[in-house]
């Protein structure tokens, strides 16, 4: 066996350990722990009447604007009852 070929069978072997080793990493209890947790969380959340900080800004905006025109509003009945 030549040099070449030698080292063309570690590379290979290398390469071999190495995909069973990320294979074996990525299905450790860990990940499987980590993915349950995300979906009992998510579905836990999609359970609860939340809104999304959009939705909660939009809102807020809306809220102000009415307000403003209830002050406006009061302020003109309180010049007509005068």
């Amino acid at each position: 066996m030549s040099s070449k070929q030698f080292i063309e069978e570690i590379s290979a072997k290398f390469n071999e350990v190495s995909a069973k080793l990320s294979e074996l990493v990525a299905k450790t209890p860990a990940e499987d722990l980590e993915k349950n947790i995300k979906a009992v969380l998510s579905s836990a959340f999609g359970r609860l009447d939340l809104v999304t900080r959009d939705e909660f800004e939009v809102e807020r905006a809306l809220l102000l604007k009415a307000q403003e025109r209830l002050a406006a509003l009061e302020e003109k009945v309180a010049k007509l009852e005068v």
